[in-house]
């Protein structure tokens, strides 16, 4: 049985590249291409390495480039079952490799058969017979089949039998680590924003719909936020007071100040709400200076730096006070970061 791709958010994502659901689902007809394969989770600065390999290469030979990625994360299907948090949705990746100029986005249905694939059965079936394969860009890490027997040279030896090149990418290492996934979700786990931000090339984001929460915010607060219903298994940073960007990005009037597709300076509070006992971790955040009925519409809320940790205060007069200083924080962060590109949706 094929597992279920996550719900489409592609309706939400003005001019996205087009994502095909199932590699049996991407038209023969295309011709050769150039594919480059991984799980990319949050295309991070060394995925982007291996995609603009494949985008070079397509350039100059005039062919297709392909990025190839997983759903769900092998990890879920192979050793102990259990994959970890996603940086980013596949619509996400696949406009981020989309600006660095693939042209096509395809996941592959990762299945318990597919893990236990021969890699030479992958190779001809996914990459010769489907994809049409002229060059394949990899990263030095990179396994594939059963027992992850597939290795970049095993992918050399396969490609001059069936008639394609391999490039073979180093990892990116700076600063005495590996710009990788796990880097990256530990930074946030540690409130490290800018290191995340550095290995990612972007900033972090979460995204989802705006929901009703406690209803505290404006009522009692003076503080109206909006409650983004995210994917419980996305990677947050840890509990706390961040300044970022908030943008309502499915199309339609706002009613209100805020409008669709345009960045707005937000304080984001990520946790349980601990003055309030609360329970159920949140992602609220404060759009600065601005009123609107956001209900309904689909947010993404991107984090830019740490304001300060979660704390439990004795009185919502100290909450008050601590708010006030947290959007004059909020502020003075964003003074110094860009507005992120419009086309990221």
């Amino acid at each position: 049985m094929l597992p279920q791709f996550p719900p489409s958010a592609l309706t939400h994502y003005p001019g996205n590249v087009h994502i095909w659901q199932g590699v049996e689902n991407y038209p023969l007809d295309r011709g050769p291409s150039v594919v480059t394969i991984g799980v990319f989770d949050g295309l991070h600065r060394g995925h982007a390495r291996l995609a603009t390999a494949a985008a070079h290469y397509a350039e100059k030979h005039g062919i297709t480039s392909l990025m190839l990625s997983f759903h769900p994360h092998p990890s879920s299907v192979v050793g102990k079952g259990i994959a970890p948090l996603r940086l980013s949705t596949l619509e996400f990746r696949a406009q981020l490799a989309h600006e660095i100029g693939i042209d096509e986005f395809v996941v592959l249905s990762f299945t318990p058969e597919r893990a236990g694939q021969a890699p030479a059965d992958f190779v001809k079936e996914v990459l010769v017979d489907r994809l049409h394969a002229e060059h394949v860009v990899v990263g030095e890490n990179f396994t594939f089949g059963a027992r992850a027997a597939g290795t970049p040279e095993v992918l050399t030896q396969l490609g001059e039998e069936y008639g394609f090149t391999t490039e073979i990418v180093p990892l990116l290492k700076e600063d005495g680590h590996t710009v990788s996934s796990t880097y990256i979700r530990q930074s946030l786990a540690d409130s490290r924003i800018r290191d995340a931000i550095q290995a990612l090339g972007h900033l972090p984001r979460v995204e989802g719909e705006v929901v009703h929460g406690a209803g505290r915010g404006g009522r009692q607060l003076g503080f109206p936020t909006a409650n983004i219903s995210f994917a419980s298994d996305i990677a947050l940073p840890a509990d706390g007071v961040y300044a970022g960007w908030f943008a309502i990005v499915d199309e339609g009037p706002v009613e209100g100040t805020i409008e669709p597709q345009k960045w707005y300076p937000t304080a984001v509070s990520v946790g349980t709400n601990p003055t309030f006992d609360g329970a159920v971790r949140t992602v609220e955040a404060f759009v600065l200076d601005e009123d609107a009925d956001l209900y309904h519409r689909y947010a993404v809320v991107e984090f830019v730096d740490r304001v300060r940790g979660m704390e439990k205060f004795d009185s919502v007069d100290d909450l008050l006070e601590h708010m006030h200083r947290d959007v004059a924080k909020t502020r003075e962060i964003l003074e110094d970061s860009a507005v992120p590109p419009t086309e990221l949706w």
